[in-house]
Parts: C-alpha cells; sequence; structure tokens
C-alpha cells in the first residue's frame, strides 16, 4: 500500500495544506494515523477523487444498507463486530451480483471461478464488467476443500472419491460461487458435476452445508475451513481461492465500509481470522479492481 503525506496529498490534490487538514477534520477525506502521524494511503484517494466525477450515477438514489451476496464466516462476523449496521442476505455470489447491479445492495462478496483462465472475480466474468464506477476490494484467500463427518467414517481421501455413486454429496444453489467452484474441480479431476446432481442436498450457506453433514444427512460437501472447524467437523484441503468485495465507488465512503476498513486494521481481527483458520488476510482492503 502506497502511502503519502500531507504534504504530498496536497501537492498531489493541488490544494494547500490546510484545506487536507480541513478536510480530514471534517470527515470528508479517507486517511489514517500511525504513531500519531496522519498518513494518506493513494489507492484511498484515487477513490474519492473519482467519486465526486459521478455525474448520473451521483444523483441516483443510494443502494440501501444491505451486504448481499456469498456468506463467509469472518466477514459475517467483522460486518456485526464493526457496527457497519448493513442487513445481509446471503445468497450466493450470483445473486449478490444481480443485487448490485439493480441498486439493492451496497456491498457484495463473491468467489466466482473462471474455468477458462483459473482466475477469480473477473469482473467481465462475474457480469460486473459494465459497471462503470465499480470498485472490487480483496477480504481474503480462503482455503476451500471437501467437509466431512467427524473422524471421515467413509475415508475420504480428495476430490477423485467424489465419484463413487454411493457418495451423498451436499450442493450449493445455483449461482452460488462454491458450486461453480466444486464443478471446476470436478471437471478438473475428470468427473461430470451432472452425475452428483442427485446424490445429496441443497444447502443456503456455509452453515447449513455443515448442519447436513454433521447430522449424517450427507457424507461431505464443498465449503471453508473455517466452516468446518465451528462444527467440529474433519477437512480436507482442496483449494485456495480469492474472495472478493465489489461495490459502486461512492459506497465505498459510506459510513459502513469507513467502519469496516477500519476494523480490519485492528489485532482483533486479525487475531481472529487467525482462530477461525484457513484465511490469509495480509491483503484485506486493498483495492484490486477501480473501473
Amino acid at each position: 500500500m502506497e502511502l503519502m503525506t500531507t504534504r504530498e496529498v496536497a501537492d498531489y490534490l493541488r490544494l494547500k495544506e490546510r484545506k487536507v487538514y480541513d478536510l480530514v477534520r471534517q470527515g470528508a477525506m479517507p486517511s489514517v494515523r500511525f504513531s500519531g502521524k496522519l498518513l494518506f494511503p493513494r489507492s484511498a484517494i484515487d477513490l474519492w477523487v473519482l467519486s465526486h466525477l459521478e455525474g448520473d450515477q451521483a444523483r441516483a438514489a443510494p443502494p440501501p444498507p444491505v451486504y448481499a451476496g456469498s456468506s463467509d464466516p469472518l466477514l459475517q462476523w467483522a460486518l456485526r463486530e464493526a457496527g457497519t449496521e448493513l442487513a445481509q442476505l446471503c445468497h450466493g455470489s450470483g445473486d449478490g451480483v444481480a443485487r448490485l447491479l439493480n441498486g439493492h445492495a451496497q456491498l457484495i462478496g463473491l468467489h466466482v471461478v473462471n474455468p477458462a483462465s483459473g482466475g477469480f472475480n473477473e469482473p467481465a466474468h462475474c457480469g460486473l464488467g459494465g459497471l462503470r464506477d465499480l470498485v472490487m476490494l480483496r477480504w481474503a484467500t480462503r482455503r476451500q476443500g471437501l467437509v466431512l463427518p467427524a473422524g471421515n467414517p467413509r475415508r475420504i481421501t480428495g476430490i477423485g472419491d467424489l465419484a463413487a455413486p454411493e457418495l451423498r454429496v451436499v450442493h450449493r444453489q445455483r449461482g452460488a460461487g462454491a458450486e461453480g467452484l466444486l464443478h471446476h474441480l470436478l471437471t478438473q479431476a475428470g468427473i461430470d458435476p451432472g452425475s452428483l446432481d442427485d446424490r445429496g442436498p441443497t444447502a443456503l450457506d456455509e452453515d447449513d452445508l455443515a448442519a447436513e453433514v454433521g447430522s449424517g444427512r450427507a457424507d461431505c460437501g464443498l465449503a471453508v475451513e473455517a466452516s468446518a472447524r465451528r462444527h467440529g467437523l474433519d477437512f480436507i484441503p482442496l483449494a485456495e481461492e480469492r474472495f472478493d468485495l465489489a461495490l459502486r465507488r461512492r459506497s465505498y465512503f459510506e459510513p459502513p465500509m469507513q467502519r469496516l476498513m477500519a476494523f480490519v486494521r485492528t489485532d482483533a481481527f486479525r487475531e481472529k481470522a487467525a482462530e477461525m483458520g484457513g484465511y490469509d488476510v495480509n491483503e484485506c482492503g486493498a483495492v484490486r479492481y477501480n473501473a
């Protein structure tokens, strides 16, 4: 992250230093303090400038205070702990994209793999390529894998074992990032994803999936390591994936996002990520796409 001093940001924006201090005091300009010194993340300043150039978008009604998209145990905890006051509607990455596009959500989370490139959350592939004020932030790199009953009674060792017709595999709803990743991993292993369609229940989020496995109604399902740990289940890692946040540029400066971004810089956040397991949050909050 590139940081600028007060003088550097004043030169960058062609303002007087006193004006910069006034904007910070009013809460109008993004800044951070390290050891008592005022610093300005270059990426946040760029977003701040662009947020004042939205034209018709600036006059449109703001989206409601809603987080939508994929469920993530660490993010859902952080949204509450940071006091964002965002309602949470976690119905999968695809649903989140639709809600962001139609103005029904302020912030979404997604983890959509592109089978052709192997990359995650590419705007054009996700259906967000036409959003001219789109901003995407890294949330975390997560460990995804098979969630199994404690003790792994079926002795499952990896994705290839899902070819066995007797195994009951939990699915996620259509459009969920986890379901897309499962299909991608099955295809890579030479297994037709369609062969699993009628072999298990459907879960709407990570907790539902873990409950299906833990109750014995299913033999396994694909979810993050944190979910398996939280429910005392076994876990076989299969992939490292990128989980990102997407929003319209002006929403970055609304109180919910500013509270969340401040919270992810705290020790409490990093300690919780380590406790949950399966997360790399070193890039949390970094701007990875700015339309």
